[in-house]
């Protein structure tokens, strides 16, 4: 009981701040590109005599990109890079599409239903009446993100089937309060 107050704890106090969604594949070949481009450099720097300063740095940023590799995860397949001509030919694409990637905004729904089922989960540790109560509390959230979900949908889709009535619909709601406007906005995407 105190283990499971204790995750719980942690995760308020936390924050969702930690949680992001996992890499597509293309941003793992970035990242994976990004480390062999450094490496690269890095070779490039010692075999043309660069400068120290400039032959360090480089080595640097071989060995600081190889955290994102880690972090990211090995891509399924990795791109074929072995000289610096196919970097400088493949680079860019993968760049331009990790780029695209990285700008989507994860499913706040998916996200949101993930937690709920996670916490609903949880509550199974827990056990007894608090346990049974939680359950209860979390699987009526989740009802209740759903059909707000399912009416802003539906609204959506109204005005798009009756666009002469969308400045009547736009008064009918004039009048929510913010919090309501803000939870619309963020249902919306």
């Amino acid at each position: 009981m105190r283990t499971m107050m204790m995750v719980m704890a942690v995760l308020c106090i936390g924050g969702c701040g930690a949680v992001r969604t996992a890499a597509t594949e293309a941003q793992k070949q970035n990242a994976w590109a990004h480390w062999r481009t450094c490496e690269l450099t890095e070779q490039t720097a010692q075999q043309e005599a660069a400068s120290p300063t400039l032959r360090e740095l480089a080595a640097l940023t071989a060995q600081q990109s190889e955290a994102f590799v880690l972090d990211y995860g090995l891509p399924k397949e990795t791109p074929a890079m072995e000289t610096v001509q196919a970097v400088l030919e493949r680079g860019p694409a993968l760049a331009r599409q990790a780029a695209v990637d990285a700008q989507r905004k994860p499913d706040a729904w998916a996200m949101a239903d993930g937690a709920l089922e996670l916490g609903i989960g949880l509550t199974g540790l827990i056990g007894g009446v608090y346990g049974l109560r939680l359950a209860t509390f979390l699987k009526q959230a989740k009802q209740k993100g759903d059909a707000l979900k399912e009416i802003v949908e539906g609204n959506e889709l109204f005005k798009q089937l009756c666009p002469t009535a969308a400045d009547q619909f736009k008064q009918a709601h004039a009048n929510q309060s913010a919090e309501t406007k803000r939870l619309v906005t963020e249902t919306k995407g």
